[in-house]
C-alpha cells in the first residue's frame, strides 16, 4: 500500500472542510482572515514601521490593520515606505480575504434559495393536513378540503410529491386560485421516504390521505408509504388518521396488518362499478351521489339525541324538520335504514343528512302534519329482463359486468362493445354471471357507423366508459364523439335510452352537456369526494361501503305515484310517512321539469323542509333509502 504523505494528508482533510457546506466555510474564513490581522497587527505594533506621533498600542494597531483590510482606501493616506508595504500586504490579503467570504456567501445565499425552490425545508405545522402524491385529483381533493374548514381558521394543507414544488405551486394556482383562509404547503420528496414524511412533520398532521397510481405497482408504492409512517412515532396522542384508495382487493389484507385501525380504503374499481351501475338504472341519481360527497350543499353527519332515547327509528325520521334521517350508528358500526321499530339507546348517534352539523335541530312538534289521506301506497310492477350497452373498455370493467348481475331480472343481456382486443375478454366467462347473458364485439366506438349497426333501440340503458389506459383529455375526447352521436342516433330514431357517461376531468362535463347524457359519472372527482369526506370524518366510510353496496339499502328514485297523491298539495312529512310505511327513508324528490336544468341541480332535491307543500308531476320521483 503506497505511504500517505503529509500534503495528501492536509488535501484530504482541506476536501472534507470545503465540503461541510456555506456556515463551516465562512467560520473556517474567519478564523484564517483573524489570525492574519492578529500576526500583521503584533508585527507593526512591535516594529518600528509606523509613522511617527501613531498610537503604537496592540489594540490600536489591530484596529488599524482590520481597517486597512476592509477598505482599500486607506493606504493611499499612509506615511513610511515600510508601514505602507505592511499595509500593502494587510490591503492585498484583505482583497482576497473579503472577496472571498462575499462570494461564499453568495453562493450560500444561492443554494439556499434553490433549496426552498426544490421543496426540501421543513415544515413546521401541527394539526394539519397532509396530502401525499400527486395526480389529477388532488385539485378537487383540495379545494373540498378546503370548503369543510372553511371555518376553521388557520387551517394549512401540505402536499408531498415527487414534483417539482414550483410547478405544483404554478398548478394549484392556476387550476385553483386563491384559496381563502387556507394555507397550500408543498415539499418535494418520496412519500414512502421516512426522512422526506418527517420533513412535513407527519407525526402531527390531523388526517393523511394518499394518492397512488391507478394500477397494481401504486399499491406496492402504497404499501411502502404506509409502512414508513406507521413507523414514525406519533407526536400526538391521538392515532394516525389515514385514508388512502387501492386499485387491487387483494391489498386489503396487508393494509389491515400494516395500519390496523388508522387507516381507511377506498376501493376504487369496486366504488366506480357500483356507483356507474346503479346510476345507469335510475336517472338522477349521479346528482344525489354527488350531492351528499361534496361540502357544498347537503352532507352526512352524525347526531346525538338523548331526548329521543327510547323512541323508535320511525319516530325519529319525522323528528326534524330541516334534516333527514337516514340510519343509526353504534359503536363502530353503521346500520342505514333499519327496521322501523327499532328503538334509539343512549350510546348510539343518528345518521343524518344536513346543510351544516349546527343545523341539525329537532323540530320540537308532538304530532307532525302529515296528511293521511294523500298517501297512496302503490306496489310496483315485477322486474322485467333489461337488455344494457355498454361501450368502451375500462380497468373496472370486469367488476361492473358482476355488479350489473346483482341488479338485473333473469334474462336479462348485456353487450359490451369496444375497441379492445377479443382474445383478452375472455375472463368474462369466468365471472360467474347468473342473471344475464354477456356479448362481446370489438369496434371502434367512435364510428357512426358502428353505432348504427347496434340497432340501440333494442336496448334500455347505454353506459359509455373512458378508457383509463390513455391520456385523459383524449378519453374524453372519444367519449364525447361516442356521446354526440348517440344523443343524434336518439333524437332521429325517436327511441328514448337512458345514457349514462363516465368522464376523467371534471371540466370536461360542460362540453359534454351539449349532447344531454342523462347522467355523469365523474370518476377521478367521485374518489376526490369521498377521500375528502372521509379525511374529514372516518366513520363515513362505512356509510359509503353500505351505500353503495348491492346489499342492504340503498338510495333509489321511486315513483312518486307509489307514494303519494298527484296534483295537490303535500308536505315532505306526509312523503315521509308514507315510505316509513314502506319501511323506507325519504331523503328528498326529483322534479321532471327541471331534469336539463343545471341550475336547479337536473331537479333533484335533496333533504327539502318538511313543512313546505309540494305539488308533484306524474313524472316526478321520490328519493328514498331502501332495500330494493
Amino acid at each position: 500500500m503506497t505511504k500517505t504523505t503529509i500534503v495528501e494528508r492536509l488535501r484530504y482533510r482541506f476536501d472534507n472542510f470545503m465540503s461541510k457546506g456555506t456556515v463551516a466555510l465562512i467560520g473556517g474564513l474567519g478564523l484564517v482572515c483573524l489570525a492574519f490581522i492578529l500576526l500583521m497587527a503584533v508585527l507593526v505594533s512591535f516594529t518600528a514601521i509606523m509613522p511617527e506621533g501613531s498610537d503604537r498600542s496592540l489594540l490600536e494597531s489591530i484596529w488599524n490593520v482590520l481597517m486597512h483590510a476592509i477598505d482599500t482606501g486607506n493606504v493611499a493616506a499612509d506615511k513610511g515606505w515600510k508601514f505602507r508595504l505592511a499595509m500593502l500586504i494587510v490591503t492585498l490579503g484583505g482583497i482576497f480575504g473579503v472577496s472571498t467570504l462575499i462570494g461564499i456567501v453568495s453562493s450560500g445565499i444561492d443554494t439556499k434559495i434553490e433549496n426552498l425552490r426544490r421543496g426540501r425545508s421543513r415544515v413546521i405545522e401541527t394539526d394539519h393536513i397532509v396530502i401525499l402524491g400527486w395526480s389529477l385529483p388532488v385539485f378537487t381533493l383540495i379545494s373540498e378540503l378546503a370548503l369543510a374548514n372553511a371555518n376553521r381558521p388557520n387551517t394549512c394543507i401540505v402536499i408531498l410529491s415527487e414534483e417539482n414544488k414550483a410547478q405544483m405551486e404554478d398548478k394549484m394556482h392556476e387550476v385553483l386560485g386563491k384559496l381563502h383562509r387556507i394555507r397550500l404547503v408543498c415539499r418535494t420528496g418520496s412519500p414512502s421516504n421516512m426522512a422526506d414524511l418527517g420533513m412535513v412533520n407527519i407525526q402531527a398532521a390531523r388526517s393523511i390521505v394518499i394518492l397512488n397510481a391507478p394500477d397494481d405497482a401504486g399499491d406496492v408504492q402504497l404499501v411502502k408509504t404506509l409502512l414508513a409512517i406507521i413507523n414514525i412515532p406519533r407526536a400526538v396522542p391521538q392515532p394516525y388518521h389515514i385514508v388512502t384508495q387501492v386499485q387491487n382487493p387483494k391489498t386489503l389484507d396487508v393494509i389491515q396488518v400494516i395500519g390496523r385501525n388508522e387507516v381507511e380504503v377506498v376501493l376504487v374499481q369496486d366504488v366506480l362499478s357500483r356507483i356507474i351501475v346503479q346510476t345507469s338504472r335510475q336517472s338522477g341519481l349521479s346528482v344525489v351521489y354527488m350531492e351528499l360527497l361534496d361540502f357544498k350543499g347537503n352532507e352526512i353527519y352524525f347526531k346525538a339525541e338523548p331526548t329521543l332515547r327510547g323512541k323508535t327509528y320511525g319516530q325519529a325520521l319525522l323528528a326534524y324538520n330541516d334534516s333527514a334521517v337516514i340510519g343509526i350508528k353504534r359503536d363502530d358500526t353503521i346500520v342505514l335504514n333499519p327496521p322501523m321499530h327499532t328503538q334509539l339507546q343512549a350510546a348510539e348517534e343518528l345518521v343524518v343528512i344536513s346543510a351544516d352539523d349546527d343545523k341539525i335541530h329537532l323540530s320540537g312538534l308532538s304530532e307532525p302534519p302529515v296528511d293521511h289521506q294523500a298517501i297512496h301506497l302503490r306496489k310496483r310492477d315485477r322486474a322485467e329482463a333489461e337488455n344494457t350497452l355498454i361501450l368502451g373498455w375500462s380497468n373496472h370493467m370486469y367488476n361492473i359486468i358482476q355488479q350489473m348481475d346483482q341488479y338485473v331480472a333473469p334474462g336479462s343481456t348485456l353487450t359490451v362493445v369496444a375497441d379492445y382486443p377479443a382474445a383478452e375478454v375472455i375472463r368474462v366467462e369466468s365471472l360467474g354471471i347468473q342473471q344475464q347473458t354477456v356479448q362481446y364485439r370489438q369496434e371502434d366506438i367512435t364510428a357512426r357507423r358502428v353505432l348504427e349497426d347496434l340497432n340501440l333501440s333494442a336496448y334500455n340503458h347505454v353506459i359509455v366508459l373512458c378508457n383509463t389506459d390513455i391520456d385523459p383529455e383524449l378519453a374524453d375526447a372519444n367519449t364525447l364523439v361516442t356521446l354526440l352521436h348517440l344523443r343524434d342516433i336518439a333524437n332521429r330514431s325517436n327511441h328514448n335510452f337512458q345514457i349514462v357517461t363516465e368522464m376523467l376531468d371534471t371540466q370536461n362535463q360542460t362540453l359534454a352537456q351539449v349532447a344531454q347524457p342523462d347522467d355523469f359519472v365523474l370518476s377521478k372527482q367521485i374518489i376526490s369526494l369521498m377521500l375528502a369526506q372521509i379525511a374529514e370524518h372516518k366513520d363515513l366510510n362505512a356509510v359509503f361501503a353500505q351505500l353503495f353496496a348491492p346489499e342492504g339499502s340503498e338510495i333509489y328514485l321511486k315513483p312518486v305515484s307509489d307514494y303519494v297523491a298527484l296534483n295537490r298539495p303535500v308536505n315532505f312529512y306526509t312523503v315521509v310517512e308514507a315510505a316509513k310505511q314502506r319501511s323506507e327513508s325519504a331523503i328528498g324528490y326529483r322534479r321532471q321539469v327541471d331534469a336539463n336544468n343545471v341550475a336547479k341541480s337536473y331537479g333533484v332535491v335533496l333533504n327539502p323542509q318538511k313543512d313546505r307543500p309540494i305539488t308533484f308531476a306524474p313524472q316526478d320521483t321520490i328519493i328514498v333509502l331502501a332495500e330494493s
